[in-house]
């Protein structure tokens, strides 16, 4: 079964899952995950790729102790590691103001001037208002500002974007990567859309195989202000055909 311990003076995230699987409604079990091995290094962005139904979310459901049935590993980096989350839906309580839906997520007696942080998120003029009151995009945003008002060392993102017109993913996507420049949080983001993945990661871990495995990574070097249209076009194509079965744009 599982362990769960402080991954030490490294800070670094550590994830060894040797084996995942499921009860099955007929009986017995399907094993979904097997040899899935990786490490998150304090501060980076990485992003984990594979099709539809390669056990993408579970491996997050397990970095987020709310899956403790596998067989394996996760080393948290350090004793007192503040981990946040945002799923693909923004999950806000629609009886409370967009403040205080942001400030459920904060510790007993913790109120920090959230001020900044509504600011950088284009927020300021509906913290009044209530969830119903809100675009999709919106909303999405109000779920960013709850993972980052408890200034996590860890944020796990599961297709935030999903879902939402180009337009307003690429305002977003522009969002998160300055609040994680400014905050120097580890990040680590679910999708299967590879463009989105060379825009903001350093580096992408590919998932693919039943049960899902570790079949490659690919560091993104390209310097921020490099990542022009024909930069990251000439990376994508590159993965593509070193992994057309794992990933697509």
């Amino acid at each position: 079964m599982k362990n769960a311990s402080p991954a030490g003076v490294s800070d670094r995230l550590d994830i060894r899952i040797a084996e995942k699987s499921f009860e099955r409604v007929e009986g017995g079990r399907t094993c979904v995950l097997r040899d899935l091995a990786f490490s998150l290094e304090p501060g980076s962005f990485t992003c984990l790729i594979g099709p539809s139904g390669s056990g993408k979310t579970t491996t997050l459901r397990i970095l987020l102790g709310l899956d403790t049935d596998f067989v394996g590993s996760v080393a948290l980096p350090g004793h007192d590691a503040r981990i946040a989350a945002v799923f693909q839906e923004p999950r806000l309580l629609p009886w409370r103001t967009v403040e205080q839906n942001v400030r459920l997520a904060l510790p007993d007696g913790v109120t920090p001037d959230l001020d900044g942080l509504f600011d950088a998120l284009g927020l300021s003029d509906v913290r009044d208002n209530f969830p119903g009151e809100l675009s999709l995009g919106l909303a999405r945003r109000v779920a960013l500002a709850r993972a980052f008002a408890i200034d996590p060392d860890v944020l796990l993102l599961d297709e935030p974007f999903v879902s939402l017109d180009e337009a307003t993913a690429q305002r977003l996507r522009g969002l998160l990567e300055t609040l994680w420049l400014k905050r120097g949080v580890t990040v680590l983001m679910v999708t299967h859309n590879l463009r989105e993945a060379a825009r903001l990661a350093d580096r992408l871990v590919l998932m693919a195989g039943q049960p899902a495995h570790i079949v490659g990574e690919e560091e993104i070097d390209l310097a921020r202000g490099a990542r022009d249209r024909d930069a990251v076009e000439a990376r994508l194509n590159r993965i593509m055909q070193r992994h057309p079965e794992t990933v697509r744009i």
